[in-house]
């Protein structure tokens, strides 16, 4: 096994259709208003962006995101991540109900020294602070959309 492989999936049911879902998802710069963990993103050009993530440990990570897939008919948005993690991250929205379903699948090599180093011992953490801060993210776009 390597202990630096990760696999994440998140299922978020939020109250608005999926066109305004994918919006919100699709304008990356404004992340740092409705999900505190995302701390900066900066645009580097029409198909990437870097950002700066930090949840409650206390460490950073640094990812340049570039867009690899952008389909708004099918409901998803697909980014190949480098830097501190590696791999890509996905957004797949589905109707749910009167709201929608987004589907969030990230598959990443960890590469940022410390957490390698603490890889074994660390890995329940680190998978606990994932969630924390996809459980975030979650309530600060549905109060976003709640809002809009």
């Amino acid at each position: 096994m390597d202990w630096n492989h990760y696999r994440f999936r998140s299922l978020w049911p939020l109250p608005a259709p999926a066109p305004v879902v994918y919006r919100e998802l699709e304008r990356l710069e404004d992340y740092p208003l409705w999900w505190p963990q995302v701390r900066e993103v900066t645009r580097l050009d029409d198909t990437r962006a870097a950002l700066r993530f930090r949840s409650l440990l206390p460490y950073d990570l640094t990812a340049t995101l570039r867009e690899k897939r952008r389909d708004p008919a099918a409901g998803v948005l697909e980014v190949a991540m480098s830097g501190d993690m590696e791999g890509r991250a996905r957004w797949t929205l589905t109707p749910h109900g009167t709201g929608t379903l987004a589907r969030y699948d990230q598959e990443v090599v960890v590469r940022k020294p410390l957490l390698r180093r603490l890889a074994v011992p660390g890995r329940p953490l680190f998978r606990a602070n994932h969630r924390l801060m996809m459980r975030a993210g979650r309530r600060g776009l549905a109060a976003r959309l709640r809002a809009v």
